[in-house]
């Protein structure tokens, strides 16, 4: 009855959006951008520019999953992510009401709902790696050219054919702005500063700004350069230690997940009072609020590390 009554509201919900001829993408743009942007009062603007008050937890991971998507050049893809999302958190919800447990909808709903965005932090940690990596490499030649040419734009002209995306398509663009657009060195190598968000490659292009003045300080550029292959060195050991410990966070949630059949086969009693009465569906919704949350946390600290100066 419960999955008739289900299908018949997914029913009614198709029906309206054929009446209102309005496609789901629209619906969640619209859904998503009021909880990106929602209507405040100029106190509490005040109050979360100065961190005073932080943001809600949704919001915080819309924004970054936005701003992750801009970085890597997917920002057309957030309105996919997000009706991806709403349509995770209708499933998370409808398998707990089929299972008869309310109390578990909400928790499935809402952990379900994170899912795309956890996906998008993972997405961007290997490209920042792989940015990082092509990065050092492209920096270093670069560098080594300069270094005897002493002329930027010769030194990007020689190495361009050896870098990768999407590192040579950000020197592409600096060497067409200085021959077509602007011949300033350094008003192109401002623009090229913020074409990539990693603060050794910030520090190297003022460094390189810095040059256009006194060519003495071009050897500032080599230790510059090495902290890429030091941070690169210090994530590949943390990328060591974390490894085993999110690997038994996997195996532990298989176990705990897998015990509720396994319990169906070997107790029938116990599996009837896990899953029939109140104090079981307490229980089997805390232990899925648990893994959601842990899981969260694991997203976040297998972040890469980054350099700050």
């Amino acid at each position: 009855m419960t999955a008739i009554q289900l299908l018949a509201c997914v029913g009614m919900i198709v029906g309206v959006f054929l009446l209102l001829g309005m496609k789901p993408v629209e619906f969640t743009d619209s859904l998503f951008g009021f909880l990106l942007n929602p209507k405040r009062s100029l106190r509490e603007d005040i109050r979360e520019s100065s961190g005073r008050k932080k943001s809600g937890i949704l919001r915080r991971e819309l924004e970054e999953a936005q701003n992750i998507l801009q970085m890597t050049g997917r920002g057309n893809r957030f309105s996919i992510i997000c009706a991806v999302a709403l349509a995770l958190f209708c499933a998370g919800g409808s398998i707990a009401i089929l299972l008869g447990n309310f109390f578990l909808a909400p928790v499935m709903a809402v952990g379900f709902l994170f899912l795309p965005f956890w996906y998008v932090k993972l997405t961007a940690n290997h490209y920042k790696r792989d940015v990082s990596a092509e990065l050092e490499t492209a920096l270093s030649v670069i560098t080594t050219a300069y270094l005897r040419t002493e002329d930027i734009v010769t030194a990007v002209e020689e190495n361009i054919a050896y870098l990768n995306p999407p590192v040579s398509r950000v020197f592409q663009d600096f060497l067409i702005q200085i021959k077509m657009v602007n011949p300033d060195v350094q008003a192109s190598l401002r623009i090229l500063r913020g074409r990539i968000d990693n603060e050794v490659f910030r520090e190297w292009c003022d460094a390189v700004s810095d040059c256009q003045h006194d060519r003495s300080l071009k050897t500032t550029l080599p230790p510059i350069v090495s902290k890429l292959s030091d941070m690169r060195n210090v994530n590949a050991e943390l990328e060591y230690m974390i490894a085993e410990p999110r690997k038994e966070f996997m195996i532990m949630v298989v176990f705990v997940v897998g015990n509720i059949p396994l319990m169906y086969l070997l107790n029938q009693d116990w599996y009837d009072v896990l899953m029939h009465t109140v104090l079981g569906q307490c229980i089997l919704a805390a232990t899925a609020a648990a893994i959601f949350i842990s899981a969260g946390f694991v997203v976040k600290l297998t972040r890469p590390i980054e350099y700050r100066r």
